[in-house]
This record gives structure tokens, sequence and C-alpha cells, in this order.
């Protein structure tokens, strides 16, 4: 980008938006462009964190893309700021836990820029319980970089690990069932509430942070053993059928540098 951080990095939503619902749009917005940097688009986001340049920021933005780039130059800033010059880091550590890093500190930011919106509207308490309860249904960028407090989704036939990684990728599930989980005991009606929740997260995206919808294709990665759906990583049914074993762009990125 030309503009420091500002202009379009920074671009706040529309100021005729005033509801939670419309301030989590730009929430889910912003965060599903930070989670293409730091997954689908790693290499990228890698080369363009280069040290030798000045301190850059990373920006998701309201259109589901990110951005690297320099602060605000203006003070105060239109939003709250992200992290600054987390490429001086890049080569002074392991990458996963650079990326991992950067994940942690995304995380605060598009909290900061949610409330920020949130008390810039005026939200009341009911309105930012509503904001945060739409917020934390969703797993956070560090969880799905990392892959922490998220298992992975099972094809529908219920076959094991060992029996999924020497088939092809076309039979991940693009059926009309639901992946299937192993059962988990119920001994207290206060599992109930724990269970919903993770059963939730059971079936996420590692590109996205999506759900599992019945009739979607999924598609996992045979390196990482992380599931994404088809369109997130541009592999159709059809192209899976050819592909005896598939590598996720993260780890053919990681590969690549090795």
């Amino acid at each position: 980008m030309d503009d420091a951080g500002g202009g379009v990095a920074a671009a706040a939503m529309n100021h005729h938006a005033r509801s939670p619902e419309d301030v989590f749009r730009d929430f889910r917005a912003r965060r599903a462009g930070i989670v293409k940097a730091l997954t689908t688009d790693v290499e990228k986001f890698y080369q363009q964190c280069d040290p030798e340049k000045e301190n850059l920021c990373l920006y998701g933005l309201p259109n589901e893309t990110w951005d690297v780039t320099l602060p605000a130059e203006e003070v105060p800033p239109e939003l709250p700021e992200p992290a600054l010059g987390i490429n001086f880091a890049r080569d002074g550590m392991i990458e996963k836990d650079w990326l991992s890093l950067v994940a942690v500190h995304s995380d605060a930011w598009l909290l900061s820029v949610a409330f920020y919106f949130g008390a810039r509207f005026g939200f009341d308490k009911e309105a930012r319980r509503r904001l945060f309860t739409m917020v934390n249904g969703l797993p956070t960028v560090y969880e799905i970089v990392t892959g922490v407090a998220k298992k992975q989704p099972k094809p529908s036939n219920g076959s094991s690990k060992s029996g999924k990684s020497n088939s092809k990728p076309s039979r991940h599930s693009n059926s009309n069932s639901k992946p299937a989980k192993p059962a988990q005991p119920k001994d207290e009606e206060d599992n109930d509430q724990e269970d919903a929740q993770e059963e939730e997260q059971a079936y996420s995206c590692a590109s996205c942070g999506e759900t599992y919808v019945n009739g979607e294709f999924w598609i996992c990665c045979d390196i990482c053993e992380k599931w994404f759906h088809g369109k997130c990583v541009r592999i159709t049914p059809a192209k899976a059928e050819h592909i005896k074993h598939y590598k996720c762009p993260a780890c053919s990125s990681k590969r690549s540098r090795e």
C-alpha cells in the first residue's frame, strides 16, 4: 500500500451500521482476512514481512482481505492499531512460533476494533453482551493457526486416521451427513452445554474457521491433518480425484523453504 497504515488498511465500517450484528460482520470479515494471511496466503505474508523494512503491521480488511503495511500516521489513528514491527521477529523465531505470536496479537487487535465500534456507537450492556457472544462463538485466529482446542472433522464412514491417509482426498466429507465424531459419555446434565460447544468447534475449517455444513466438500491435508473447505484451498471434488496425497498451502510453502 502507498498510504502508511491509513485509508484502506484501517478503513472504518459504514457509520450507518449501528447494531452488534453489523459490528460482528465487520469483525468476521477482518478476521477472515487475517486467517488467510496466516494460512492459505502464508508464503506471500512471510515474504512481505521483510525484517529489512520499517515497522510493519498486519491489517485485516472489511472485504475479507489483508494487508501488511506501515501504521497510520495520524494521531490518534482512525481505528486501534495492530501490533507494530511484526516483521522484525520473523527471522529470529521458528516460523510456527512467529505465526502464533502474530495470531495472538491479531486476536487482540480484532477485539479492540470491534469494541471500539461498540463504544463509538454507544452500545449498552446488552448490546455488548450480544457482540461478545457472537465473537466468542468463532475460533480465535490463534486456535486456527495452531490447532489448539480444535478437533479435526472425520469422514462420515468413521474410518481410522491411518486408513484416511492412504486414500484419496475425494472421499473426504462431501456427503450429506456430518463427519463422524466419537460418542462422548453424558453422565451429568451439566455436560450437555459443554458438548454442544465442543460440537461447534469440532468441525472447523483450518483456513476460514467456519464450521461444517451438510453437503459441503472438505479435504484433509496429509501432512498436518487439518481439514479445509475445498473452496478455501481452491480444490474441487473433480480435482481431488487426481490428488494422491494432498498438502495444504501452508505445508507446501513450508517445505519449499526448507
